[in-house]
């Protein structure tokens, strides 16, 4: 009796400790064995469980000892055994998960199972959704790289009631832009130092990338020293390092500085550079109005054209010095607000006008080179730094002179006589002519109106002929009074008569006419 009870009592425990299952429920089980065909799965029942081999993706790969979950497709079939699938419960928990945790708009990882008409489809938590290919980014990508592996996509249609879903891996990767960008800009601070690649150049900066963000480098803040150029700083694909100015989130504006991350080279400047003090600096830039001289990192200064020399004649700054040449200038001026510094290369010598009452004085004679022209004048170099000025109405008594280069020639040497020394535009008014008397009191007497003289033709225009009467001495036949056959035929060399019918002593200019007859020439 007391055996009855006991196998009595041990069949009772053997059947309250298997689980009570019901059709379609999900439970949990432990892999007990891995065969080529089936996996073996204990999930408390009076018997194991089998599942198809192939239910278990090359990313589940089952292993003896783990914990899976399955679903209970029947707890006894015909022949009285536990039908499970491991496929089944990984769709459902995984379609449970999608529509519980996830909308139309979310991000979610899955894997490209395969290749379809159209697109590919994508596992997400084990259930399949499709990817149109027009949506994927994978054209251009072999299969290789594709097929297997995990990407990130954005949900853009999830229907409950079908248990389907698309994805799109373009508006993924839009979406992950702009959730990094907003990741950017909530991390950005004013006065906080970044890495970034220079992505463009302009003329006024340059445009730099960090991290999907395009801050303005503006060419004001790359360096302490004058920077004309962007590309005298920084090329497209330089990696640099810059600090955050400015952030304006709303029209999404970043302004970056180089020069911040420096100490100010303008600090103390004063002390450093005082007004009149005498430093060495290297030439870094050349302009027509002066030159930059590069006094410390950062710290430039210009001579300006006027301070070149004391000569008031225009210094070419180009002819006479070379980026890279080191120079001696003198401090002129320190302007701490605009952060200009102007410079003296002629300060450094004495002032010769000075000297011009020792040197010069009016009506002496001088000897200077010829250094430049200008319409009606040329500038001569006396002493050093003194300079002069000779006007075409001074090169000539008698001849008709346009253009100063038609008596003097560059860089040649000449006597003048001063004839005025002019201290407020700190010049000394030369002549030519007045070397040597003034001949038209003996023209006036040699060449009186009425007189018939012959002379050399040196030059036709519309409005008349210029007639060489002597050297350097011309006049001119009127168009008028000349007759149109004569005009038409005569050419520059040929032999002419003339009547003289005007005398301009005051203009320094001789009338003549060509119509003249026989009993005129005579009587002259």
């Amino acid at each position: 009796m007391e055996g009855k009870n006991l196998s009595s009592q041990l069949e009772e425990a053997y059947f309250s400790s298997i689980k009570k299952l019901n059709d379609g429920e999900i439970v949990k089980g432990r892999i007990v064995e891995v065969r080529p065909k089936e996996v073996i799965i204990d999930i408390g029942y009076k018997s194991e469980g089998v599942v198809p081999r192939d239910e278990f993706s090359l990313q589940d790969t089952p292993s003896v000892g783990s914990e899976v979950e399955v679903l209970v497709e029947k707890v006894e079939d015909e022949e009285g055994r536990l039908v499970i699938s491991y496929e089944r419960a990984k769709k459902s928990l995984g379609w449970r998960k999608l529509i519980t945790e996830y909308k139309e708009g979310d991000l979610v990882e899955g894997v490209v199972n395969r290749k379809v008409k159209g697109g590919f489809m994508v596992e997400v938590f084990g259930v399949e959704g499709f990817l149109p290919g027009s949506l994927s980014t994978f054209r251009y990508l072999p299969d290789e790289e594709v097929l297997g592996k995990k990407f990130l996509f954005q949900i853009i249609k999830l229907s409950r009631l079908k248990q389907n879903f698309i994805v799109s891996r373009r508006d993924a990767l839009r979406l992950e832009k702009e959730i990094q960008k907003r990741k950017i800009w909530d991390s950005l601070k004013v006065g906080k130092v970044v890495k970034g690649r220079v992505k463009s150049i302009t003329d006024f900066g340059a445009f730099v990338d960090i991290g999907g963000i395009d801050g303005l480098l503006h060419i004001a803040d790359m360096s302490w020293r004058k920077v004309n150029n962007p590309q005298e700083v920084v090329a497209v694909g330089d990696e640099v390092e810059v600090m955050i100015l400015n952030i304006d989130k709303q029209s999404q504006r970043l302004s970056l500085g180089m020069k911040q991350l420096t100490p100010d080279p303008w600090a103390n400047i004063e002390e450093r550079f005082p007004q009149g003090s005498v430093v060495k600096g290297k030439i870094v830039n050349i302009q027509p109005y002066g030159i930059f001289v590069e006094l410390d990192k950062g710290i430039e200064g210009l001579v300006h054209i006027s301070e070149l020399s004391w000569s008031k004649a225009k210094v070419d700054p180009f002819s006479y010095y070379a980026i890279g040449d080191m120079v001696e200038v003198k401090v002129v001026n320190v302007d701490i607000p605009n952060r200009k510094i102007s410079l003296s290369i002629k300060r450094l010598e004495k002032d010769p006008w000075q000297e011009i009452p020792q040197i010069l004085e009016k009506g002496a004679k001088v000897k200077g080179k010829v250094i430049g022209f200008i319409q009606n004048a040329a500038f001569v170099e006396l002493p050093p730094g003194v300079e002069g000025i000779i006007y075409t109405q001074d090169l000539s008594w008698t001849k008709r002179i346009n253009r100063p280069q038609e008596v003097l020639k560059r860089n040649h040497t000449y006597e003048f006589k001063v004839l005025e020394i002019d201290n407020n535009n700190r010049r000394v008014i030369l002549g030519l002519k007045q070397l040597r008397e003034d001949p038209w009191p003996r023209i006036v007497k040699s060449y009186p109106v009425g007189k018939v003289v012959e002379g050399e033709v040196v030059k036709i225009t519309d409005f008349g002929i210029f007639v060489r009467l002597e050297e350097e001495l011309e006049g001119l036949i009127f168009g008028d009074e000349i007759e149109p056959e004569l005009k038409e035929n005569i050419k520059v060399g040929d032999k002419i008569k003339a009547e003289i019918i005007k005398v301009d002593t005051e203009n320094r200019k001789i009338g003549l006419s060509a119509k003249i007859d026989e009993s005129q020439e005579r009587s002259s």
